[in-house]
């Protein structure tokens, strides 16, 4: 029986500015474990103080990946976890939107008419939202949709893709939007190639600028040969709801329900076993009524969370569109409240695979 427990942090745990002092560079932070009382405790180094049955001492994190080792130097027993150190998650937020594709095959039909990708409706009001706020934007793409595939894009357009890749991002999402939850049982192979067959076409027709480390997998549900084969093709940062504890669908990928539970509380944590860093979406935009945004995103402060460190405002393409037999007429003014919301309270823009290293 181990006779040391981790409070907090625990094993994967990815620390940030708010979990600390930030000095020089450094995160100077608070760790707390279970130990026998009146023994000597140590935690990387430093004499642990009891405080109410739990052991605390000041450590000093330097590198992404740290050590913290908790020594009983009365009985000689040790334990050992590996927490992260993100000097640059907290105070950021970014948006980004699942399910596209029809903007695309927009781009495709236009192919004759349009002298720019900004030609297009959706991706004009996307750079009208960076141009005045700075916001970074991650679109996840489908593969295919009724009538139309990436194969068939033009890629005249890959300087200006190119060109904007300072706040403009491509990833794989799914092959297609149906069936639901398609990988969900999904082995390895199946979602390489579907995974890479996306990847292939965003090279060739927008550049490898555009490609980041991080993605959503269509419905959020993997297995970890599903996961692994997202990590191998270099999404080490995998986006989820992470529900639990409710009626709602996990989104939570492979993870159990303590890893689900920690996530939801930290908003990011990585599995040391699998080298995968899972974060949780702030809010899932079209599911808030627009007058419920602010309100929902106030309320953080009031959960065990707290306030998201880093903010993924997150909505789905087809939304946006009249002929959508969902289409929500506000889903202009959703995204504005929310990045009026991150501007307004200090939150910067970035991408979210610039700030999970």
């Amino acid at each position: 029986m181990k006779n040391i427990e981790f409070i907090s942090p625990i094993e994967g745990d990815m620390l940030h500015g708010w979990d600390g002092q930030v000095v020089e560079g450094t995160l100077q932070t608070t760790v707390k474990v279970k130990a026998p009382l009146q023994h000597f405790i140590v935690i990387n180094g430093v004499e642990a103080r009891e405080r109410e049955g739990v052991f605390e001492a000041l450590v000093t994190l330097s590198e992404y990946q740290n050590t913290v080792e908790v020594k009983n130097m009365t009985t000689g027993e040790s334990a050992q976890i590996k927490v992260f150190w993100l000097p640059n998650f907290a105070g950021n937020y970014r948006l980004s939107i699942d399910d596209n594709i029809w903007f695309l095959r927009d781009i495709h039909q236009n192919d004759a008419n349009y002298t720019s990708i900004f030609d297009n409706e959706y991706l004009a009001f996307l750079k009208q939202i960076h141009d005045e706020y700075g916001t970074k934007i991650h679109l996840n793409l489908f593969y295919e949709t009724d009538g139309f595939n990436l194969s068939q894009l033009t890629d005249r357009f890959k300087p200006e893709w190119t060109a904007n890749a300072d706040w403009l991002r491509l990833s794989f999402h799914a092959r297609g939007e149906f069936p639901d939850m398609p990988y969900r049982t999904a082995g390895y192979q199946q979602v390489a190639d579907d995974c890479e067959m996306v990847k292939n076409e965003i090279r060739r027709f927008a550049g490898e600028a555009v490609i980041g480390p991080v993605t959503t997998l269509h419905w959020g549900e993997a297995t970890v040969e599903g996961s692994r084969a997202l990590r191998d093709a270099g999404y080490v940062g995998q986006l989820g709801y992470f529900n639990v504890d409710d009626d709602l669908p996990p989104v939570s990928y492979y993870l159990t329900v303590e890893q689900r539970r920690q996530l939801k509380k930290r908003f990011v944590w990585h599995d040391t076993e699998e080298d995968i860093t899972f974060v949780r979406s702030s809010i899932v935009i079209d599911k808030k009524e627009l007058p419920e945004i602010v309100p929902h995103l106030d309320n953080y402060a009031n959960l065990p969370s707290g306030q998201p460190p880093y903010v993924d405002f997150l909505v789905h393409e087809q939304y946006y569109y009249p002929f959508y037999e969902a289409y929500q007429p506000d889903f202009r003014d959703r995204i504005r409240a929310c990045v009026r919301w991150a501007t307004e309270k200090g939150y910067q823009p970035a991408f979210l695979g610039d700030c999970i290293f």
